[in-house]
């Protein structure tokens, strides 16, 4: 194949994402200078011809299979319609929705699906009913599509910021009777706040870093896991918040967290913790602070962790606080590794 345009003097196409694409590459192929290659057989031609119907017709249905799902989703009082339902009525209506949710989940991995789910009013139905609603598993649901929507599409993710679902996800992290909600609240979180400034000025304005502290002080291990891996990943994209954060106590509260019985979850806690130091004096001063004693919990740790392989990032954070706060090693024994 040719490289770029005619002659090979334009850069190269990139190859299209979608039907759009598809279609704007057949067009400006059609307008070019004809390249000097062999005229297309007819039944590559049909071939191109098929797949373009095909993906047209996968768009459409698509859509289609949201538009569905939203009806089904519409509804506030399940059988209101007709005047009321049986338990088992109301059963085989909480699954529907369950099952409504799951599709739009799995339609709305594609980015163009998540932007016409917007576009059909669908992140207004989870904000507005879905996020707050009495049964957990369609909360959980709920926050999930959100998350799952608002990956790395901008508009989507403006969308939900002015829908109010940072508030609404906060409070579910925050207080929900359940984990799973928790956990998926906290997963929407993430992706309203990554790579995504006003999610992360909306996070700050409703105190989202105690909420996030709060998760990693809970008793769900999971949870505790992906707040310190959110944390870690904040500082290292926002340094500017690390002075709020220190202000805040949270080198002590991290301190507190290492202290707990061991668990897999440290690595995530000294990660955030080596991070928050990392060229920043203040936060090094307070690492120092006698009363925390954090240079012989350390050294005790490299003594525990020494030739156990599984542990070697935990390790590796506990010798890099070492370095950065104490401008040492651990005891020489405990390097005979």
């Amino acid at each position: 194949m040719a490289e770029g345009g005619a002659g090979g003097n334009q850069p190269p196409r990139e190859p299209p994402h979608n039907l759009q694409g598809l279609l704007q590459m057949a067009v400006t192929a059609g307008n070019a200078e004809p390249a000097p290659m062999e005229p297309m057989s007819d039944e590559r031609r049909q071939w191109l011809q098929e797949a373009m119907v095909e993906a047209f017709r996968g768009q459409v249905d698509e859509v289609e299979q949201m538009k569905e799902c939203l009806r089904l989703l519409e509804p506030s009082t399940p059988g209101a319609e007709r005047g009321g339902e049986s338990s088992e009525e109301a059963h085989s209506d909480l699954e529907n929705r369950e099952g409504a949710l799951d599709l739009l989940a799995e339609l709305c991995e594609n980015l163009d699906n998540a932007a016409d789910f917007c576009k059909l009013e669908g992140m207004r139905l989870l904000a507005h009913r879905y996020l707050e609603h009495e049964e957990q598993e369609l909360r959980w649901r709920a926050a999930h599509l959100v998350g799952t929507c608002a990956q790395n599409v901008p508009k989507v993710q403006e969308q939900a910021l002015a829908l109010g679902c940072m508030r609404k996800l906060l409070k579910l992290l925050d207080h929900d009777s359940s984990e799973a909600v928790r956990i998926k609240a906290l997963f929407a979180i993430s992706c309203l706040v990554r790579a995504q400034e006003a999610g992360l000025q909306q996070f700050l304005r409703l105190d989202g870093f105690s909420v996030l502290m709060r998760a990693m002080q809970s008793n769900v291990q999971k949870l505790k896991v992906k707040s310190a891996f959110l944390l870690q990943n904040l500082l290292i994209n926002h340094p500017e918040q690390k002075e709020a954060l220190c202000s805040m106590g949270m080198v002590q509260q991290l301190v507190a967290l290492i202290r707990s019985e061991h668990s897999t979850f440290h690595e995530h806690v000294l990660g955030a913790l080596c991070s928050l130091v990392t060229d920043f004096p203040q936060g090094v001063q307070e690492c120092q602070e006698p009363d925390l004693a954090l240079e012989e919990l350390l050294k005790e740790r490299c003594q525990l962790l020494k030739d156990q392989e599984e542990f070697q990032e935990e390790l590796d954070f506990c010798e890099a606080l070492l370095r950065l706060c104490f401008h040492g090693q651990p005891d020489d024994n405990s390097m005979d590794r």
